[in-house]
Parts: C-alpha cells; structure tokens; sequence
C-alpha cells in the first residue's frame, strides 16, 4: 500500500514538472500541440492552462475558434460549470455564424441543467435551465437535440414539482393544516397535467377536514362545508380516481360533524 502512494505522488510530481516545463517554453505553436496531446489524452487542466496561455497569440488567427471552443470543454469536463457556460456564451458572442453555434447555444443551457440542486435546494438554475431549454427549441426548430431539450424540461418540471409538494407536506406535518390545504391547492393549479393531480386535490381536502375538525366551535361548521364544496370538486374533476372512496369518506365525516353541530 506504501508502495502505491508513493508511485502515485511520484507519478503526479511527475506530471507536474511536465506541465511547468511545457508552459515555461517560449514557443506558442509548440504550447498549442502539447495543448491537443493534454486534451486527446482527456487532460482537461493542463490542456486548459495551455490554451489560456496561447490564446493571445492566436486571438487573431484562423486557429483562435478552435481554442476557444476546446477551453470551454476544457472547463466543461472538469465539471466547471459556471465557468464552462460563460465560455459557451462568449463563443456565441464571438462566432454566432460557425457551424458549432447550435451546439453552443445547447451547452450553455445544459450547463445550468448541470448546476441544478435537489429539490430541498434554491430551483433558480433549474428555472434558468427551462427558459434556456424552452429558448434553445424555439431558436433551432430543426435540431436533433430537442428531443434531449424537451427531456430535460420535463425533469426540471418534476424537481420544480416535487420541491413545492415537499413544502406542502411539511405544512400538513407540521399541523399547519390550513396553510397544507392552500399549498397543495396551488401544487394542483401548477402542475394540472401531473400524473398525481387527484393526490394534490386529496390531501387538499384531508388538510381542510383536519383544519375544521381542529376550529372552534362556531367555525366548524363553515369550514366542514368547505370540505364537502372541495370534495364535489373532485369528483368532477377525477371521476375515475382511485382516491374517490377516500374522498366519499370525507364527504361523508363533513356532513355527518354538520348535522352533529345543528343539534
């Protein structure tokens, strides 16, 4: 095991002292082959640090395009990628004619897709992501990647969804049942096409009943109503529902506790 480590710190001084050398040479075109050699061998670091070395010997030539792009990639692999983005939109900026300009325009977007936390997390990149993605497929109509494109949005539609349920739960945990009932109300009104809208519209109701159940007296019957007014609308709206017997349940606990409350 010894042995290991010390072959494996020797070979990283190694490549170390490789790199300083290459980068103390004075000869740019020398820097640039080197820089490809690093990048084929997926060396992304020391084929960036070349290519940033070399670049102002190039910005003017026909070679300059081709660093440019491999330094944002360089900066991509390395899993960069704020980075990574702002060299996909400077290359947009500087050559919005090449023939790389969709696969630009892709990347940039893709790299906040990469930047986008877990549901429990702050969603701005995930929102960035959709409105670029969204932005990406009017722009090229005819892209191959929009396929790629419109799957990404739709994950991103799944974690935007599944951080606000999240948030609903906890209000219902929490007993703050009134505050559940509104914000799975509003999963619902979000996410209307979602494969679990019958469940949003549930635990809305459930939430109502608990925060009637739980009122003062003169309140509850008000509020066992607006358990029954929201249970009629989800037999309206999920007529085949798997949940419509739990719903039923719950009509009938409300009419039951308004009758109960009239004696």
């Amino acid at each position: 095991m010894r042995l290991v480590l010390i072959l494996s710190a020797f070979c990283i001084l190694a490549s170390c002292n490789g790199i300083n050398k290459v980068l103390k040479n004075k000869d740019p075109e020398y820097k640039l082959r080197m820089a490809e050699k690093y990048y084929v061998k997926k060396k992304y670091n020391y084929a960036y640090q070349l290519y940033e070395d070399v670049v102002p010997y190039y910005k003017t030539s026909k070679e300059f395009e081709d660093i440019y792009y491999k330094m944002a990639y360089s900066t991509f692999y390395q899993k960069d990628y704020t980075n990574s983005e702002n060299f996909f939109k400077t290359y947009l900026e500087l050559f919005p004619n090449s023939p790389r300009a969709e696969e630009m325009d892709y990347m940039r977007a893709y790299c906040f897709y990469r930047q986008s936390p877990k549901p429990e997390l702050d969603q701005t990149n995930t929102m960035k992501t959709i409105g670029m993605m969204q932005s990406f497929i009017n722009t090229h109509p005819g892209s191959p990647r929009i396929k790629d494109a419109n799957e990404i949005i739709d994950i991103c539609h799944d974690k935007l969804e599944t951080k606000d349920v999240k948030a609903a739960q906890l209000y219902y945990d929490l007993g703050q049942f009134r505050a559940a009932a509104v914000a799975f109300a509003e999963v619902l009104n979000n996410y209307p096409e979602s494969n679990r809208a019958d469940e949003y519209k549930f635990m809305s109701i459930k939430s109502y009943y608990r925060y009637a159940e739980l009122s003062v007296e003169d309140k509850k019957a008000e509020r066992f109503e607006k358990v029954i007014s929201e249970c009629n609308d989800f037999a309206d709206r999920f007529p085949e529902s798997k949940l419509s017997k739990d719903v039923e349940h719950y009509l009938n606990l409300s009419q039951t506790n308004i009758k109960n409350l009239a004696i």
